[in-house]
């Protein structure tokens, strides 16, 4: 943490310290917030052409998993809640546990999962994802069950959550997307006829969305939390800033939203258009974020600079270039499946419906993925400014300031053979809290099928050792040293050392044959002092992927290599030779990998004593897949050479 941060740390203590008497406990009267317009009104509704340009089909999912919470069913984080109807605000349906409701804020141990059960539970009901889906029913159909659930749900929450009490005021993330939400709620019901009572009538409406912005501004993530926190919580200011602009500060707040939004924007993406995290599904997060924000700064004639609406083209770029032929993208570091915003079925895929945004708002060129709309990418569409920009008119397969590399197989070849080959910095800012220790570490699948696997993520709190393991080097295609990760970790959210990778050389594109060769220098730290240097090769029309290991040590050095299979992937391992089937339909499919001689082979799949062969399909969820893992010494003179063929 540098000086400057813990500068502001301290400076925010104390402006905790001053806040404190400003609690307001539920049930005590509170004023509104001083400046407070008493003409207030809501000026963007959505067109009335909007509606019927929704397909029937995602209308009727919307509207379906809209009865869903109305009989109580909602998802979330992997975990069926039953009480979406009335929920518990502070409840965490995993642990049981129920966190604190009348404490002040400042003073509840969030982290501490004995104190709130875990928290990402606790948080993620009160981001209203699933009144957003409900007011959407409404919108679509015009059914007061939908709107009705929706406002006595909001009253619930108000009531619950008065300024800077429990634990929903200790993350500043959650009160922007809470801001999103209500923005896009009120837009929703905007022809309803009680919806002026709901908010621009009703106090505890008004206090909450004034409290908020408040919150934010009083209390911005700095430093090594200035990832996409900040960004979420800059976009949820700015966004409530413009769509209710009902305080003396709402002009100020809009406008330092804004500029801090295209900032931080700026600083959490490469000039290639990946986000710094280098965790593939917060750089969906984050360009969700940034279109909601720019559509919104449209709406209402605030439009963001050009350069950010640049920096959003290269962020699409990325996010469409690196998805696989079923449009999947990579699984690189941490994922939650965080929305920026929710008007869809949930079991929608989330990339399908950011990029179907963005070829709303941007002139797509011909090799972007075909993906289907949503009734999201409808609405910020018509809410929105078409950008005529064109994007690039190659797809990009290297993204150098990410190390992000694809090999891709040619379409005359057969089925798509799909690599990603890891060979960035490690993560970003100074505990690179989103990141795994992954360098030089592979992701390949055929047709669209993980065949060799990244493992992902299952977990943030709550299950220490599992979190552990699956950030660790022994859960990523790739090499392991000493019985230690690559970079050493201080915490689920922290890297206390941080592997740094070089790639050495990369020839990618439509040739038949493709390479990348990098090291990364992690294991420098180690009493043996060790290079790790890895070399891929597609060979397209062979079908064939062949990986070359080598070690810079100055003494035999203890290894282990894994490769982690998809967990529809069944094993044969005979010795060095894996053969490997899995079924797309009612075809089966083979495969094979020839493994490095000098090593010994063992599988293992869904053992917990330790923990080895896992597979996280979503956060929260895990499944049993197979391992195979090849153990030994290996020194300065060892090459080891592993082949994938496949159909």
């Amino acid at each position: 943490m540098s000086a400057t941060e813990v500068v502001h740390r301290a400076l925010d203590a104390g402006r905790r310290r001053v806040w404190a008497h400003r609690q307001v406990q539920p049930g005590t009267a509170a004023g509104l917030p001083r400046g407070t317009r008493t003409e207030r009104s809501f000026a963007s509704a959505l067109p009335e052409s909007a509606r019927s340009e929704i397909a029937p089909d995602l209308a009727a999912g919307l509207v379906t998993a809209a009865d869903k919470v109305l009989a109580g069913t909602w998802t979330t984080l992997g975990v069926c809640r039953t009480d979406s109807a009335d929920p518990d605000w502070f409840a965490d349906p995993v642990t049981g546990r129920r966190a604190p409701d009348r404490q002040l804020a400042f003073r509840v141990p969030h982290r501490d999962e004995a104190e709130t059960g875990n928290i990402k539970q606790v948080w993620e009901m009160s981001r209203h994802h699933h009144l957003t889906v409900l007011a959407a029913a409404w919108w679509l159909t015009q059914d007061e069950r939908y709107a009705d659930a929706a406002a006595d749900q909001l009253r619930s929450w108000w009531r619950a959550n008065p300024f800077l009490t429990g634990v929903h005021w200790t993350s500043g993330i959650e009160a922007g997307i809470r801001l999103i939400s209500w923005t896009w709620i009120r837009r929703l019901l905007d022809d309803w006829p009680k919806v002026g009572d709901l908010f621009e009538h009703n106090d505890d409406a008004v206090r909450q969305i004034g409290w908020h912005q408040e919150f934010l501004a009083g209390f911005p993530s700095r430093g090594s939390s200035a990832n996409n926190h900040i960004l979420a919580e800059t976009a949820g200011q700015f966004v409530a800033a413009c769509a209710f602009p009902w305080y003396a500060k709402s002009g100020e707040w809009r406008q330092g939203a804004a500029a801090l939004l295209e900032r931080e924007l700026a600083a959490n993406t490469f000039d290639d258009g990946v986000n710094r995290e280098l965790a593939t599904d917060y750089h969906r997060f984050v360009l969700e974020l940034g279109l909601v924000a720019a559509v919104e700064a449209d709406a209402h004639g605030h439009a963001l600079s050009e350069a950010t609406w640049q920096h959003l083209g290269r962020m699409l770029v990325a996010a469409a270039a690196i998805v696989d032929t079923t449009g999947r993208p990579p699984r690189q570091g941490d994922g939650d499946e965080g929305r920026a915003v929710l008007i869809d079925d949930p079991e929608r895929d989330p990339w399908a419906a950011v990029l179907a945004t963005g070829a709303a708002l941007f002139d797509t060129p011909p090799w972007f993925p075909a993906v289907r709309g949503s009734v999201q990418e409808r609405l910020l569409g018509a809410v929105g400014r078409p950008r005529r920009s064109t994007l690039t008119a190659v797809r990009p397969r290297q993204f150098s300031d990410a190390g992000l590399v694809l090999l891709r197989s040619r379409t005359q070849d057969g089925p798509e053979i799909w690599c990603r080959c890891d060979g960035g910095p490690h993560g970003f800012l100074s505990i690179a809290a989103h990141a795994h220790a992954d360098a030089l570490s592979l992701e390949v699948r055929h047709d669209g099928v993980d065949v060799l696997a990244d493992a992902g993520t299952y977990c943030y709190h709550g299950e220490a050792e599992w979190r552990r393991w699956f950030r660790s080097t022994a859960a990523h295609n790739t090499v392991e040293i000493g019985g230690v990760s690559q970079s050493d970790s201080g915490g689920p959210f922290l890297w206390k050392t941080q592997a740094r990778t070089t790639t050495l050389a990369c020839e990618v594109g439509e040739q038949p044959v493709q390479t990348w060769r990098a090291e990364h220098d992690g294991y420098q730290r180690l009493t043996t002092p060790t290079i790790h240097r890895r070399s891929v090769t597609l060979d397209s029309p062979s079908r064939c992927l062949t990986v070359v290991d080598t070690l810079d040590a100055a003494a035999p050095v203890e290894l282990s290599m894994t490769w982690q299979l998809g967990p529809d992937v069944q094993v044969d391992l005979n010795g060095a030779h894996a053969a490997l089937s899995w079924r797309v339909g009612a075809e089966r499919r083979h495969g094979l990998i020839i493994l490095p001689k000098e090593l010994a082979w063992t599988c293992h799949r869904g053992e917990l004593d330790p923990i080895a062969g896992w597979y996280s399909p979503r956060f929260g969820a895990r499944v049993p897949a197979t391992s195979l893992i090849g153990r030994g010494l290996a020194s300065s003179s060892t090459r080891l050479f592993t082949a994938l063929e496949l159909p």
